[in-house]
């Protein structure tokens, strides 16, 4: 009976957990919801093709140190899963845990002493990708007018440059989000943890917006997408990832002495706009909030200069501090003593040796 009573305290919570307490209490994203998700359905499945205990038989008490352990070993060999994949469910188990002990300290406080336990890996910390101005220009102007998707795009890179939202905040962005003037149009953006923050876009930008809205026939409906696929009216992530792989193709293509980077994914663009700000003199605290950075030290990532900003530095500081003019054209370097010092060793240096 016990093990009857325990176990349903586990689903119990975990039901709860997952479909109310990370939305309305916590008001995590989307995105941080389905991660969490698809971690406990991975542990309900370790559990079961493992251990051999069905989900309705899990307890808080299974869930000791060597079987949460056994877990995250069996994400890595089993799964594949990289070093931070595998910290993101810790992360939620982590979170998982405390809410259960803050609930039912009796029932899951061993549950969370084992959690606690188990150490995350350090991760390498990823380069920053973005664009050069340069590269932002093409990008842009790639997509063109002469289709629907191809001024869905026009509009779409565009808005996401001048508003540095992520590909998320833009799939949700609807009509009544934007609060159109005839100078300073500003957009009501929900981000991480349903913070909301305002901001303001060029008037180009919202010139090209207006039209594109009224193209589609929805500015009296407020409550519709801005942007939508060709299949769901609420546009994906996945979707936007696909819009930029296509033109980075592109771009490639018609640029290769451009677009050196492996990868870009939107989230370049986001990094691109917090860079660019900065380097048009824009203060850290200001681009934090324009971004909706929930901490400084976030923005402060902008700070460390791309690759391609250091390199135009030092070509400009070799060129002002080892002109041509520093050598003289009558020595030639073949023929001077100077050659000696890597050709040929000194008699001092024979005998040392």
């Amino acid at each position: 009976m016990r093990k009857a009573k325990t176990s349903s305290l586990f689903l119990k919570h975990l039901e709860y957990y997952v479909n109310t307490y990370m939305t309305e209490a916590r008001g995590l994203s989307i995105n941080t919801v389905s991660s969490y998700k698809t971690t406990f359905k991975l542990l309900i499945k370790y559990m079961y093709t493992v251990k051999n205990i069905p989900a309705d038989e899990i307890t808080f008490d299974n869930l000791d140190v060597d079987t949460l352990s056994g877990f995250i070993s069996w994400l890595e060999t089993e799964r594949n899963c990289s070093a931070s994949t595998r910290n993101q469910r810790l992360a939620a188990l982590y979170s998982f845990s405390e809410y259960a002990q803050n609930h039912d300290f009796d029932a899951a406080s061993a549950f969370r002493s084992a959690v606690l336990r188990i150490p995350s890996k350090k991760v390498l910390k990823k380069r920053r990708i973005g664009f050069t101005r340069e590269e932002v220009k093409i990008l842009l102007a790639l997509p063109g007018y002469k289709s629907e998707i191809a001024l869905r795009d026009t509009v779409l890179l565009s808005l996401m440059y001048s508003t540095g939202a992520r590909a998320q905040e833009i799939c949700d962005l609807k009509v009544r989000s934007v609060n159109f003037r005839t100078t300073d149009t500003t957009i009501d953006i929900v981000g991480k943890g349903a913070k909301a923050r305002r901001v303001r876009i060029p008037d180009h930008c919202s010139v090209m917006l207006k039209k594109y809205i009224r193209h589609r026939g929805i500015d009296a409906d407020p409550d519709r997408h801005i942007f939508s696929s060709q299949t769901h009216e609420h546009m994906t992530i996945s979707c936007i990832g696909e819009i930029y792989k296509k033109y980075i193709r592109i771009a490639k293509e018609y640029n290769p002495e451009l677009f050196k980077e492996d990868r870009y994914s939107p989230h370049s663009m986001r990094h691109t706009t917090g860079q660019h700000m900065l380097e048009a003199g824009v203060p850290l605290m200001v681009i934090k909030a324009f971004l909706g950075h929930a901490s400084v030290q976030t923005t402060q990532i902008y700070a460390e200069s791309p690759q391609a900003t250091v390199d135009k530095h030092v070509r400009e500081w070799n060129k002002k501090n080892f002109p041509q003019t520093l050598y003289s054209d009558k020595v030639d370097p073949e023929k001077s003593n100077i050659c000696l010092l890597y050709t040929s060793p000194s008699p001092r240096d024979s005998t040392s040796s």
